[in-house]
């Protein structure tokens, strides 16, 4: 999937301020939040997860966290990911953006709705949860509160669970967000 670049988004190149620790270096804590990373859904050990190394035991609570909120919530793959790309959008998060737009064109956002996401647009859904997690999502990031009317639009189609899940999986990728714009993590 292509999108258009937007300046400041993090397309541009930038040289990484932290990376993965020297393998050949690692404490016993470090490798051992390495393993349980790579062993785990993810497969690998790459971008804000590989930086968090440099401190194992919140590289090993976040790992797991991350692990919930993206393949164990209860909220299904289309509306974490879109979810995940709202925040992605707000941070202008470039490695967190090239991994989860495709993911989510996977799980059934439309191109056109990414791509309007990215430009920080709203989009139409026609799905009632989309619009849902869209709306709140960007409402919550961008005013820091969320008005009752959206609020309960959302707890109808989310549920009370799906609300909480949502709200984990927004932290979770903020702090991911703000690991990548912090550290200029880029592949």
């Amino acid at each position: 999937m292509s999108t258009p670049t937007v300046p400041g988004f993090g397309d541009e190149p930038v040289t990484p301020r932290l990376g993965l620790p020297d393998p050949a270096h690692m404490s016993a804590a470090q490798r051992a939040a390495y393993d349980a990373i790579a062993a785990g859904p993810r497969g690998k050990v790459e971008g804000p997860l590989a930086v968090w190394l440099h401190s194992a035991e919140l590289a090993h609570r976040a790992q797991a966290l991350g692990e919930y909120c993206r393949f164990g919530s209860s909220l299904p793959p289309r509306l974490s990911e879109l979810a995940i790309l709202v925040m992605g959008a707000y941070w202008q998060a470039g490695f967190e953006w090239r991994i989860h737009a495709p993911i989510a064109e996977a799980a059934g956002i439309a191109p056109d709705i990414i791509a309007a996401i990215k430009r920080r647009e709203r989009p139409v859904f026609v799905e009632a949860d989309a619009q849902a997690v869209h709306d709140l999502s960007r409402e919550l990031l961008e005013t820091r509160d969320v008005a009752q009317s959206t609020y309960v639009l959302a707890r109808a189609a989310l549920g009370d669970r799906g609300l909480v899940d949502l709200v984990g999986v927004l932290g979770y990728y903020g702090m991911i967000s703000m690991t990548i714009k912090l550290f200029h993590v880029n592949i």
